[in-house]
This record gives C-alpha cells, sequence and structure tokens, in this order.
C-alpha cells in the first residue's frame, strides 16, 4: 500500500500577558473547507486535519442545533474519523472546546482526547466522555497545563461502549483558550536543513539533516499520545549531513499523526509527520 509522508515544521512562538478568549468561529467563512485561520482576542489560531477534513458550516445544517451551538460550527465533510488540529500564535495554558458526537438513542457515549503539544513536544492529553448521552450529546473537551502549549489535536478516542447506531465523527464550536504569562526563550537548534521526502511508492521515509557541530544525537519517532514508536538512532555524530530512515511499514502504524524528534544533550527539535493511508 502507498503512503506519503509529509513534513510541518513545528515553530516556537511568542507569548502574551494572561487572558481567557472565546473562538465561535462566526466570523469564518461558510462552507469553506480547512485549513484556515481564526483570529480572536490578539490571538491567532490555524485549523487543519488531514484526509478529507472538516469546513464551517451552519449550526443547524443537520437541521436542529445542538445545545449551547449557534452561527458558523466546524463541521466533518465525510462520516470517517479525521482528526481536528489546531495550533496557536502564542503558548496556552488551558483550551477547551465545545463537541457533539454522532449519537442515536445511546445509553452511552464515545470518549474523545485532546492532546497538547509546545513546540511539538508532548506536554499531556486528556479525555472526555459526554456526561449526558443520548441524540447528537453535547459536552465540552477542556485541558489544562501551567508548563505552556501551542498546538493541539482533537481526536475522536472510542465509540460508545454499547451503543449501536452512532458515527465516528464530532461537530465542534465555542473554543476558548487562556495565553500564558510566562516568557518563553527560544534555544537555538544545532540541527538544520532537515528533510522529510516524500515517497509515495515506498513503507520507508529518508530524513535528511545536517549538525553545525559534532554531538551525541538521538532521533525517535511518537505517536500523538507520547507513546515511543521507533527509535532510529542513537549515538554520536560529527558536523555535516547524515540520512536516517524510517521504516513506517515495518512499525505497522495506522494514519494519522506522528513527531520526529532530534535531540543532543541541550537542544531538541521536533517534526510533525502525517501519515495518509
Amino acid at each position: 500500500m502507498k503512503r506519503w509522508y509529509l513534513l510541518f515544521l513545528v515553530i516556537q512562538v511568542s507569548s502574551a500577558y494572561a487572558q481567557s478568549v472565546l473562538f465561535d468561529f462566526d466570523n469564518a467563512p461558510i462552507y469553506t473547507s480547512l485549513p484556515l485561520d481564526q483570529t480572536a482576542g490578539g490571538i491567532t489560531a490555524h485549523l487543519s486535519a488531514p484526509s478529507s477534513g472538516y469546513s464551517i458550516q451552519q449550526a443547524d445544517v443537520l437541521g436542529f442545533t445542538p445545545p449551547g451551538f449557534a452561527g458558523h460550527i466546524i463541521y466533518p465533510n465525510s462520516i470517517y474519523m479525521t482528526d481536528l488540529y489546531i495550533s496557536f500564535d502564542q503558548m496556552l495554558t488551558k483550551f477547551s472546546i465545545m463537541y457533539c458526537c454522532q449519537e442515536l438513542g445511546c445509553d452511552d457515549a464515545a470518549t474523545m482526547r485532546v492532546t497538547a503539544y509546545k513546540s511539538g513536544t508532548y506536554v499531556g492529553t486528556t479525555t472526555k466522555t459526554a456526561a449526558n448521552p443520548g441524540t447528537w450529546p453535547v459536552d465540552s473537551l477542556k485541558c489544562s497545563f501551567p508548563q505552556g502549549f501551542d498546538s493541539v489535536v482533537i481526536h475522536y478516542d472510542s465509540a460508545p461502549p454499547t451503543c449501536q447506531d452512532y458515527g465516528v465523527i464530532y461537530l465542534a464550536d465555542n473554543m476558548r483558550v487562556t495565553a500564558s504569562t510566562a516568557t518563553e526563550v527560544t534555544n537555538p537548534s544545532p540541527f538544520s536543513e532537515v528533510i522529510i521526502l516524500q515517497n509515495p511508492a515506498s513503507h520507508s521515509s529518508d530524513i535528511t539533516f545536517s549538525l553545525t557541530q559534532s554531538a551525541n544525537i538521538h532521533a525517535a519517532v511518537y505517536d500523538i499520545t507520547g507513546q515511543l514508536i521507533s527509535d532510529l538512532f542513537e549515538g554520536k555524530l560529527q558536523a555535516g549531513v547524515h540520512r536516517l530512515q524510517w521504516n513506517a511499514g515495518r512499525d505497522a502504524i495506522a494514519g494519522g499523526l506522528y513527531f520526529l524528534k532530534l535531540s543532543d544533550e541541550k537542544f531538541s527539535s521536533t517534526f510533525k509527520i502525517v501519515v495518509a493511508k
């Protein structure tokens, strides 16, 4: 099976004074598919998704309006499960988003997950199961990490345990974030010209990077929960260009978001890899 490996560089961002800001998406252009940027209270959020993704629709697109939803909302473009990626131009300490899963007359509800990252490095994850199951139940998915984070992944974690009439999709609205008061200092990275080659005919991905000086290097791939997927290399490398290979086919991973982390004794750089099958 063919796989694409796409590289997204995670960039350290500046921080701002603490504030709680609501994104209601009512200013987002209707019927527009992600990716798109939204700005509220001086904070800009970049929303994206792999695969068929999401679009901006009216809250009553299904013929009814879920409680708490209004105006424009984030709506799935297909019946297939797709993660929602959100990155911010400032460091945050708190995040929440209202969601509504497709469930019809259920006695229990799906579990949703939000995972936070700081400059691409895993910070933490929390889950939520709708407190009042039934038909299209509404709840809020939240996380709070005082060390700060600048991106999150919203993930449909597991289906309702006993419900027979459900879909692995969800609507979203009313995202609220709180900016960090801490001042972030960006450390220079010894890694430069990091390239992950696309290869649609192979299960492997070639990783090329340059070192400005000799160092003890660790290269590894992690999933969105911070679990180690593959140790690619650990040892001393001289200054210059180096090449590694990640055999995703051998690791038998599912499609989705993964992270390549390159680190030495003092610094680390993290890169997002989206694997689409």
